[in-house]
């Protein structure tokens, strides 16, 4: 999953941040979730939303601001839009063409499969910026990472398969195409946010990784393991998987354990990797829960960090095993959910002197056409 790149504008002022600048960010961040959580509690809840068999719209965000810091991995964004179930059994299959559809049923993994499967196809796009500790400076800092950016368009295909009473498993399969470099436009997006808000210009973007176009191809299995359907109860996802491609070569793992009320049967909380989406139960019961999740990767290749593949660029030594470490909340109420992380990534190359933190709010909506 583009792991993360991790997801995906620099907010903040520049690191080190002094204390006004901690405390802007907390009431930035406190602001935000509040507002979202007022904007999802005042829509109505709608009972026929599981019926409806709905498309299912995401928006992610990632920054570090909510640690009031402005280095490594410093802004996601992303946008997904995830199919209505297409398996031949569905009747309501959110408005596609019958001919369309007709077609998808003659492909021999959705024909051949059993009655209970789900499957689901999913588009989106995306940008993640990178940048060194000290963005005031404007000549090449060698011991820190490139300047990059990664503009990319995704496509995947998700599969659900029902084990027995509150065990189901999803495979799924993404392709991201895109571009690194200045080419991105990562530069411009975040001297166009810096500018707004009035705070420090990045000055090293001449010094950003070359053109290149990208490609990522990716695979993840998850297990979900959902013994409490009502009320208050836990659930665990586990996870395994790997990329494949120019930008990103790795292999991954992880767990992923929740407690809260009316837990919905999805694949656990979103971050910005390629095929790491989770958004493929539907539920109209308002739920809230805490979570804790775990994913490690063993790195073979990073582009954010190796550098160019075809031409020489500033680089540095990666870590081959990295983690991060997860914390956060999530509700839903009507055909809205919301969830918010704090994630703790440890160091990714050898001269970083500490380990990364950022925040990560996703919300999702479902709707048809």
């Amino acid at each position: 999953m583009i792991h993360s790149y991790g997801s995906s504008t620099n907010w903040e002022a520049t690191c080190p941040p002094n204390n006004k600048t901690m405390n802007h960010a907390t009431r930035m961040t406190q602001r935000l979730v509040l507002s979202l959580l007022f904007f999802a509690l005042l829509i109505p809840a709608d009972s026929r939303a599981a019926e409806l068999n709905p498309w299912i719209h995401s928006c992610y965000f990632e920054n570090d601001l909510f640690t009031g810091t402005d280095s490594n991995y410093t802004n996601g964004v992303k946008y997904a839009i995830i199919s209505p179930d297409l398996s031949p059994t569905v009747q309501d299959k959110g408005r596609i063409p019958k001919k369309v559809l007709d077609l998808i049923h003659t492909l021999p993994f959705i024909r051949n499969a059993p009655p209970e499967t789900a499957h689901k196809v999913e588009f989106s796009f995306g940008q993640n910026i990178y940048t060194p500790a000290d963005i005031a400076r404007s000549d090449l800092i060698d011991d820190d990472r490139p300047y990059a950016g990664w503009t990319y368009l995704g496509t995947a295909y998700h599969r659900k398969s029902v084990l027995q009473q509150g065990i189901a498993t999803m495979d799924t399969v993404e392709i991201q195409l895109g571009l690194v470099g200045p080419e991105s436009y990562a530069e411009n997006s975040q001297k166009l946010v810096h500018e707004l808000r009035d705070l420090q210009t990045p000055n090293g973007w001449d010094h950003q990784l070359h053109n290149e176009p990208g490609i990522v191809l990716a695979f993840e299995r998850k297990w979900l393991f959902h013994p409490h359907k009502d009320g208050l109860g836990w659930a665990t996802i586990g996870h395994t998987g790997g990329t494949l491609g120019n930008v990103a070569t790795y292999l991954n793992g992880g767990l992923e354990v929740r407690l809260g009320w009316n837990i919905p049967e999805n694949f656990g909380v979103s971050l910005i990797r390629p095929a790491g989406s989770t958004r493929m139960g539907v539920t109209c019961r308002p739920s809230f829960y805490l979570l804790g999740a775990l994913d490690s990767r063993l790195v073979f290749r990073d582009i954010f960090l190796d550098g160019n593949t075809f031409t020489d660029s500033h680089s540095v030594d990666k870590e081959p095993l990295v983690a991060d470490l997860a914390a956060g909340v999530a509700c839903s109420y009507g055909r809205f959910m919301l969830t918010f992380t704090q994630v703790l990534r440890t160091k990714e190359f050898k001269k970083q002197t500490d380990s990364h933190s950022f925040g990560a709010i996703s919300l999702s909506c479902f709707f048809n056409f």
